[in-house]
């Protein structure tokens, strides 16, 4: 496999690594970026652009990347709070006043960031073209009673997310979602990042599917513990109801699909897009653009949840909407902090080392948390820096 672009003095292990993908762990197609202090040092691509057909990946290559908006909207509504327009120990209802039914009126913003609200499922799962209309999402969560008392435990709203999210922000700032990250952070960063792709940029996107079956694991448990193979089969679990909140799984290659604006799932980005977007968070981007202040930036991987997750069935760690390192998502270091996709993507900032780090592949996997070959990268950038 020819692996395009370039990396930096010393950072060569990323290139033998993403090489290795593609040899041994079934990649089809792929970009990964990393940032250290504000400065690219890794930029390659390799393979095909769409995940069943032949057309090279070029340069700016975009693909969707799931779970891994999330990062993207926990970090919006950070910035509110930074700008003085969130109170994160406010209850919800306070900006979205319809939130207060069904024994939610307690809910703070800080719960509803960090997975804690309680409301990852939906009693009627919304369709792909209801789930598209922020108007019918945000009704959903509204009207949903909690399945634990918000505030007093965790599990992962797979879906749920977006319209909690997505709904706060426009209620605030009266704006939609996708037009606010497009203004606030993608257009002042430079970060090539969607949330509602424009027709104008539908061509830059690859078709996404399943990625081949990997020649070897690459020393790393490919096989998912009992209790999550049984939750992820259990119709009735908070597992697969979380996951089925939009029923049946949308289209992801489907325009209709990508010109929505889930932000739980559907964001679509560059690697360097991603890298770009999180270096802003710790530090200046090629000398301009910081996004969080010191502050805030602490408060993104101050540990707000840990433990037992009731959704994903594995030990979590999350801040105010960033998943944070552990065993089921490992990242650089522990003060590491940011968001995987389910199956594939991966983007997260380190500051100790300056680091920030986008991977995007169009063939997604069944792993939710810790994609092999997005943690072989991860290996070989913390083996750059030793």
């Amino acid at each position: 496999m020819d692996v395009n672009g370039t990396v930096a003095e010393g950072f060569e292990p990323v290139r033998e690594a993403f090489a290795a993908n593609f040899a041994l762990l079934g990649e089809r197609g792929a970009a990964v970026a990393v940032y250290r202090d504000g400065h690219r040092v890794v930029d390659l691509w390799a393979g095909t652009k769409d995940v069943d057909g032949t057309a090279p990946w070029e340069p700016g290559t975009a693909q969707i990347v799931r779970s891994a908006t999330k990062g993207i909207a926990a970090a919006a509504l950070l910035l509110l709070h930074q700008r003085g327009e969130l109170d994160l120990d406010a209850p919800v209802g306070t900006y979205w006043p319809e939130y207060k039914a069904a024994g939610k009126e307690h809910t703070r913003v800080r719960h509803l960031l960090a997975h804690r609200a309680g409301v990852p499922v939906l009693d009627r799962p919304l369709t792909p073209a209801e789930a598209a209309d922020p108007d019918l999402g945000a009704a959903a969560v509204a009207a949903q009673a909690p399945v634990w008392e918000p505030g007093t435990d965790h599990g992962y709203h797979a879906q749920t997310y977006s319209w909690l999210t997505g709904e706060l922000l426009r209620r605030i700032t009266g704006r939609p979602v996708g037009a606010w990250l497009a203004d606030e952070i993608a257009g002042p960063v430079g970060a090539d990042l969607w949330l509602g792709l424009p027709e104008s940029e539908h061509a830059r996107v690859g078709r996404v599917g399943p990625a081949a079956a990997p020649e070897t694991a690459g020393g790393l448990r490919t096989r998912p513990k009992r209790a999550v193979a049984e939750a992820y089969a259990d119709p009735g679990s908070l597992t697969r109801r979380a996951f089925a909140a939009i029923t049946p799984l949308p289209d992801e290659n489907s325009p209709a699909y990508r010109a929505a604006a889930l932000p739980a799932s559907n964001g679509i980005a560059t690697a360097d897009g991603l890298a770009r977007f999180y270096a802003s968070l710790i530090g200046e981007v090629d000398g301009g653009t910081r996004l969080f202040t010191p502050e805030t930036m602490e408060l993104a991987r101050a540990e707000r949840s840990a433990g037992a997750d009731r959704v994903l069935v594995v030990n979590t760690r999350f801040g105010l909407g960033h998943m944070l390192h552990g065993a089921a998502s490992p990242l650089l270091s522990p003060g590491s902090f940011g968001h995987p996709g389910r199956g594939g993507a991966l983007a997260f900032a380190d500051p100790e080392s300056g680091i920030a780090f986008g991977y995007v592949t169009n063939g997604f996997r069944q792993s939710v948390t810790a994609d092999p070959r997005a943690q072989a990268l991860v290996r070989a950038v913390r083996t750059a820096l030793a």
